[in-house]
Order: structure tokens, then sequence, then C-alpha cells
């Protein structure tokens, strides 16, 4: 008997005459042993079931229907968390499992990264960064988002913004009438349990967006929030455009630095 009818059945009787039950008689449950049981002209008369039996189905009925609504909450959970993410369309789909190393360099930045993702509760107790930069299509991004998405699963929050679109969002605070302020711009940066800083040093901005960029990544180092940077430039480049305390500090407490030198797998990748 359905756990749904063994309620309707149950708020039924409540609403009965006495006059519609019959006598007891002694039944035996196979799994609980002996029960009294009652007929009911009620609906066309029936004799009742096991009390344990009809228990332990209600219980387990309940229980699936607190697992769904569970697996429910953490589905929208989920799909809130990356859209908060920002990961851009064409990278929303990457993946460990469907990254293709070409190389042993490529399977080893995949050893690496994927670690460094599954044990994230770690590197956010260290504040450890990584570095991924060098050749370009050679699937640093792609790896970094894959990042992102572990550390979602995992409860954590990430964001992914381009170097580009994280200082517009402070400069956009410049303008008369803005809802927010710079301090405001630099701390939604800062809070998230992990930020992927991509195309670093794609253009050699001006001193003030540098400012802004070491603001973010110290601010950060501070915090002990971990960053993953990705960059196309060699490790003196990147040295140059974000200056040596940075990279430094980025290193700092097992931050690891990967080079990709391997030729591009992808067409256009990145």
């Amino acid at each position: 008997m359905e756990t749904s009818q063994i309620k309707t059945i149950g708020q039924a009787l409540g609403q009965m005459d006495l006059s519609d039950r019959q006598d007891a008689q002694r039944k035996t449950c196979d799994q609980h042993g002996d029960y009294e049981s009652t007929f009911y002209r009620f609906g066309g008369g029936f004799w009742s079931g096991c009390p344990a039996c009809d228990r332990e189905r209600m219980a387990a009925e309940d229980a699936k229907a607190t697992t769904k609504a569970e697996i429910e909450r953490k589905e929208i959970r989920m799909r809130n968390a990356l859209q908060r993410a920002a990961i851009p369309p064409r990278f929303q789909d990457r993946q460990f499992a469907t990254f293709v190393p070409s190389c042993e360099g490529a399977k080893n930045a995949l050893n690496v990264i994927k670690t460094y993702a599954r044990g994230f509760d770690d590197a956010l107790a260290t504040g450890r960064n990584l570095i991924l930069f060098g050749t370009v299509g050679s699937g640093k991004t792609h790896l970094a988002v894959s990042a992102a998405h572990s550390v979602i699963d995992q409860g954590y929050s990430a964001v992914f913004a381009s170097v580009m679109s994280a200082v517009r969002s402070v400069k956009e605070t410049y303008r008369k009438g803005a809802d927010r302020t710079e301090r405001d711009a630099i701390e939604a940066l800062i809070a998230p349990d992990l930020l992927i800083l991509d195309e670093v040093g794609v253009q050699f901005g001006s001193d003030a967006e540098k400012l802004i960029l070491f603001e973010i990544i110290n601010g950060r180092y501070e915090s002990m929030r971990p960053t993953i940077v990705i960059s196309n430039l060699n490790m003196a480049g990147l040295q140059e455009y974000l200056g040596e305390r940075v990279v430094d500090r980025l290193r700092e407490g097992g931050g690891r630095a990967i080079l990709f030198d391997w030729p591009s797998y992808r067409k256009g990748g990145a």
C-alpha cells in the first residue's frame, strides 16, 4: 500500500463512524510478527495492515521526498554558483574529464591542477595560488575552469574574470551616479574563495590599471584566498607586468607556476 493511500485512509478513518468498523482479529506479519488487524467497510472494505510496516513505508517515503528536495536545492545552489562564477559561455563545459593531454607536460599540468582543485580545502587554508603561463591554445583556461567547477562542486565560491573585465568593473565606479564604490568593486573580487584571473598581460595597461590589479591580488594574498593567474607571457614578461613582488606573493606558501610550453592542441584555444 502506497504511503499516500495510507495517509488518505488514516484521514478517512478519523472521520468514520465507529459503526463502519467490525471486530478486530489477530494476523501475522512475516517481518514484525503478530498484530491486531481491523476490518473497515470504508471504500469497499479492507483489513488494516501491519502498523509497523505502514510506519516503515511512510518513513521511507518521507526520506525519499527529503532526499529529492535536497537534490533539487543543491542543483539550484549549483546553478546560482555557476552563474555568479561568470564563466564565459565558450568555456562553461570545460571539465577535467574532457581535457585530452597531448604530451607528458600536459598530463603533468592536468594532474597538478586536478590535485589542487580536489584538495581545495588545503589550498584555502594556506592561501596557495597557481600561475598558468605559456603557449596560446595549450589548455590553460580549460584546466582553470575545470578547477572552478570542482571547487564549486565542493560548496566553495569561484569567480572567473579577465584582467580587462576586472579593471573595467572597478573603473565603472568612477562614473557619476555609480551605485557602488571603488572599494566595493575590489572587495567583490577579493571575496570569492577562488578567483581565476585570465589574460594577464594581454596588453600592457596603464599604471592605474596595474595598481588596480595589484590591489586585487594583494587583497586576496592578505586574506589568504587562492588565485589562479593565467597568462600567455613567459615568466620574465609576467614579472615585468605584475612586478616581482606580486609574483613572489603568488608563489608564496607552496604556490606553483606551471609552464604550458607545448603546441596548441585546439585551434583558437586558450
